[in-house]
């Protein structure tokens, strides 16, 4: 069957053999739960289905979100031809038949074709730039659906070509509507008579994680282990929930855009002095399967970049957690890691250190990489000690550990780079300095 025999857009409703989640894949925008900041009234996909000003797109966003399932509607409501590919099976041979399949579609019935391609970001650069002469000149509306973040994942030509729209997680409220309509829908589970109690409602919904695939596959399949009473009734209690999940699939990709995301999370939650958030995000990284010397490197990278002088022992803790981790391993590594988390999230924070060295790097980077000063020269031999290397020089430890003297260029002898908070044991390093230096403001 090629693209002229089949119907504009795939089924919507397909029989009762398919799983759940396709059985209920809304057929409109009045069926589909979610995205309101995109479908809402007045919103900007909603009005350019209305107008029927569409623009190829992709659609960025969690699994279940209804990527898919959007681009069904959009092609439905814009009486354009259905295509999908998988960016998983396609090569650029699929995509060419496609393009001369829609630019023969269009001189029979004047309609155009949506292109619809899963997984866009696993289409390497020679697929991608098979598609943008035809999305250039209209003869496809490309729809790519994405889990990863399209501006690392698609090539800069191919997205000047398409608006980017972000799909957010479902929310517990609208988990809950899908829920409902499950149950009560003739096409769904209204006919095994399920019977949901609220505790297992409840952590369906937080086991699902946003993502209605997985609540429904979760759903469909608590039915079927739960045992009719005398009355026909199945009953779903949060055991059975339990059960049929196994365990919420945490949105975590190792080398994807959630990886870096929780780190970031992380980081910024050590950062801002908040252990709790901080154990949260650990707790989530390690449970996803992150490596933990990852983990450990960034912390040591933290303690000196945002704790610094500030409490000297946060780099001591990190190095130490990152040795202990790579002796240990996991699972005892794990107790490490909480350790080092806590003890830099209650730290006082400093990131003085590293402002001075970026002060100090765009000084150099300016034109200021002057000469080093003759005294503090080294003077191995005895030329050098004639040419004046080394003359002048105080060693601090014969005038009771300091001496004053210019260790500075002569441009640059009144210059301040690092300027010591009032934080922590930074703040003795402050008062050290304006005695040794009184000259120079901090």
């Amino acid at each position: 069957m090629d693209l002229f025999e089949e119907p504009a857009v795939e089924p919507n409703h397909p029989g009762g053999d398919a799983p759940l989640a396709d059985r209920l894949r809304p057929a409109t925008l009045a069926e589909f739960v979610g995205q309101s900041h995109l479908l809402g009234q007045d919103k900007i996909i909603r009005r350019a289905i209305e107008s029927r000003q569409l623009v190829s797109m992709i659609l960025w966003g969690p699994p279940g979100t209804g990527k898919t399932t959007l681009a069904r509607i959009i092609a439905r409501e814009g009486d354009a031809h259905f295509s999908a590919l998988s960016a998983v099976t396609a090569g650029v041979a699929d995509v060419r038949k496609i393009i001369a399949q829609a630019k023969q579609q269009r001189r029979i019935d004047g309609r155009g074709t949506l292109l619809f391609i899963d997984e866009i970001h696993r289409f390497n650069k020679g697929q991608q730039d098979a598609l943008l002469h035809s999305v250039e000149d209209g003869t496809l509306l490309l729809i790519g659906a994405t889990t990863e973040n399209p501006s690392f994942e698609v090539i800069p030509a191919l997205l000047s070509r398409c608006r980017v729209y972000k799909l957010e997680a479902l929310s517990t409220a609208e988990l809950g509507i899908i829920i409902d309509r499950a149950l009560e829908a003739e096409n769904g589970l209204k006919s095994q008579r399920l019977q949901l109690d609220p505790e297992a409602r409840q952590l369906l919904i937080t086991l699902a994680g946003g993502d209605a695939r997985n609540l429904l596959t979760a759903l469909e399949l608590a039915g079927r282990l739960a045992h009719p009473d005398a009355g026909g009734v199945r009953a779903i209690d949060r055991e059975l929930i339990q059960e049929a999940m196994q365990r919420r699939t945490l949105l975590y990709d190792k080398q994807g855009e959630y990886h870096y995301d929780v780190i970031s999370a992380f980081i910024k939650s050590v950062r801002g002095s908040d252990p709790d958030a901080a154990l949260y995000w650990l707790a989530r990284m390690l449970d996803a399967g992150e490596d933990p010397l990852f983990i450990a490197r960034r912390l040591i990278i933290l303690a000196s970049e945002d704790i610094g002088n500030a409490d000297p022992h946060g780099l001591m803790v990190a190095t130490a957690a990152f040795q202990a981790v790579h002796a240990i391993g996991l699972p005892e590594g794990r107790i490490v890691l909480a350790q080092a988390t806590t003890y830099l999230a209650c730290a006082p924070k400093s990131n003085a250190s590293y402002l001075a060295l970026e002060a100090a790097g765009e000084r150099v980077r300016a034109g200021d990489a002057v000469d080093v000063p003759l005294h503090l020269r080294n003077a191995p031999t005895r030329m050098m000690k004639e040419f004046g290397y080394a003359s002048g020089y105080k060693y601090p430890h014969d005038y009771g550990g300091f001496a004053e003297q210019n260790y500075l260029p002569e441009e640059l002898k009144t210059a301040v780079f690092y300027h010591p908070t009032e934080n922590g044991i930074e703040k003795k390093i402050k008062e050290r300095l304006l005695q040794l230096w009184p000259g120079r403001k901090r």
